[in-house]
């Protein structure tokens, strides 16, 4: 379907990426504070779907939302259902980003969190992305699609590879992550196909930081040197909040949708390849 029209509403790092990525999307960066304004833009765009990811992240990073409780509400639960109010009016289906910061450490049942997982936040940013997913997955015809950390080829100060290669001190902890090629990919086949309830778009696997950091060495910069510690010394050193969430996730409906995503190693280890040849430019 190469005439699917879509609209975005955020103009941030991932909303940016899908934009050139996808000749049919109109990226709008219009502030969004009423039903009324979406409705305008649908108007003037008449888009298929909207994919919404827009939202408040913090800076210089997500601690910040601890204490901009307000702000962080109004841009993370507030704006989606706002937005998802327009869509419904007009007919549009909403496909609206999520995160998989909702879950922290193991899940009740001891294997990878689920769609059908009740989320446990703990940081005020966590807690206002999940009331997000609550009351969206209340609604029909929208899909929301939590990632998690993603990991891209190309530079970006919010692409995970930037980030843990920069710390002089990192902690080598599992999780799940998104890496962005394979994100692209899924969030079009979950707009073309108007999938409706949660997906975790995360691919396949667990990857520790110290894996991805090899990789990082042995294409990117084999001069690379960090210091690893432990959870409790990053925190004691005041280099993060305590409310950080490390977690591994899988998806059960992605399938149901006959959406695949590469294993976490396997995709991982080609990102790096890829990136290696964009920082070489």
């Amino acid at each position: 379907n190469k005439n699917m029209k879509i609209l975005i509403i955020g103009k941030g790092y991932l909303g940016t990426r899908w934009a050139e990525t996808w000749e049919e999307a109109i990226i709008s960066d219009k502030i969004v504070e009423t039903v009324q304004d979406v409705e305008e833009l649908i108007d003037i765009h008449n888009p298929d779907v909207i994919l919404n990811s827009a939202g408040i992240v913090g800076k210089p990073n997500v601690d910040w939302c601890e204490t901009h409780q307000m702000e962080t509400v109004k841009g993370n639960t507030a704006l989606p259902i706002i937005i998802a109010e327009a869509c419904q009016n007009k007919g549009v289906y909403m496909l609206h980003m999520a995160t998989g910061c909702v879950f922290y450490g193991k899940s009740p049942h001891k294997g990878p969190w689920t769609e059908e997982d009740y989320g446990n936040p703990v940081a005020v940013y966590s807690k206002a992305k999940f009331a997000a997913d609550l009351a969206l997955s209340a609604l029909p015809n929208i899909g929301i699609a939590r990632i998690r950390m993603p990991l891209d080829n190309k530079p970006h100060p919010a692409n995970l590879i930037d980030k843990l290669a920069k710390y002089e001190k990192v902690v080598d902890v599992e999780n799940s992550l998104t890496v962005v090629d394979d994100m692209i990919d899924v969030f079009y086949q979950l707009l073309e196909k108007k999938a409706e309830g949660i997906f975790h778009v995360t691919n396949p696997g667990s990857i520790k930081h110290k894996e991805i950091l090899d990789f990082y060495e042995k294409y990117v910069d084999k001069n690379h040197k960090n210091e690893w510690i432990t959870e409790q010394e990053l925190v004691r050193l005041g280099l993060a909040d305590k409310k950080r969430s490390n977690n591994i996730m899988t998806s059960l409906n992605l399938p149901k949708y006959d959406i695949k995503m590469r294993p976490v190693k396997e995709a991982v280890e080609d990102t790096l390849r890829k990136y290696a040849k964009q920082v070489q430019k």
